[in-house]
């Protein structure tokens, strides 16, 4: 297990990317604290799964647009968990729309839970980082190829992750705290399922011509998370199945 004994915080992890990157962190020995901002049920599903794999768990309700609650969501991971080792900065949402007709409400809602919570958490967490700490954000393959319309404002809030990481990866470096980005493609989940609207065109800009799963994330997430990773800061890493390509 490359993580046994580290303790993490997943954001947005009640279902899809999130769910399952809290399930490969506590498989490879991680206790793994949690939020979620509505699906109490789901989150407490997750729970379980990683109580059953005899780790400690815990979930926290949190709105990611809001700043109090991205800070106490920190706090309280490290006090039920007695420290902080990983924070993976997953919660996110998308909102389509050209620029002239895309409402002020929903770039405000990009921008506060894709660009500001993962920045005030990363904040939050610094305090109880340690050597070998690990910081790493979920960001998307938009913020390398925007291939659609509507996608120009979520696209801007993803490509601001790329750098944060490379400035924050700079600021941590001497302190051996890695801050690295994970950038999906086409996944399957809720918010873009495989059968969904958009899967036909998704589908065909990949190489492998197919979507990915939540596993394939969670896989890239726990590696860097690991010792293994631990030269590895500053980057990111595009887990797409060749859409970039």
């Amino acid at each position: 297990m490359l993580l046994k004994g580290k303790r993490a915080l997943v954001t947005g992890a009640s279902r899809g990317i999130g769910a399952a990157i809290a399930r490969e962190l506590a498989l490879e020995g991680a206790d793994v604290a949690i939020t979620y901002e509505k699906s109490a049920d789901r989150a407490a599903e997750v729970v379980r799964d990683v109580q059953a794999l005899g780790r400690r768990a815990v979930a926290t309700q949190a709105d990611s647009a809001d700043v109090t609650a991205v800070r106490r969501s920190v706090e309280s991971a490290v006090a039920e968990l007695g420290g902080l080792d990983i924070l993976v900065n997953n919660a996110g949402i998308l909102r389509l729309g050209d620029l002239r007709d895309i409402s002020l409400e929903d770039i405000d809602a990009l921008l506060d839970v894709n660009v500001r919570s993962p920045i005030v958490a990363s904040k939050a967490a610094l305090p109880h980082l340690g050597k070998g700490g690990r910081i790493i954000s979920i960001g998307s393959l938009f913020a390398e190829r925007v291939p659609y319309s509507l996608l120009s404002v979520y696209a801007a809030t993803k490509s601001s992750l790329v750098a944060f990481t490379q400035g924050l990866a700079r600021e941590l470096g001497p302190k051996e705290i890695t801050v690295n980005l994970v950038q999906p493609g086409s996944i399957d989940t809720d918010m873009n399922p495989a059968k969904g609207p958009f899967a036909g065109g998704l589908a065909q800009i990949t190489a492998s011509g197919r979507y990915g799963t939540g596993a394939d994330i969670a896989h890239a997430v726990a590696f860097l998370a690991s010792p293994k990773a631990q030269y590895i800061t500053g980057t990111a890493l595009t887990v797409d199945g060749g859409a970039v390509a």
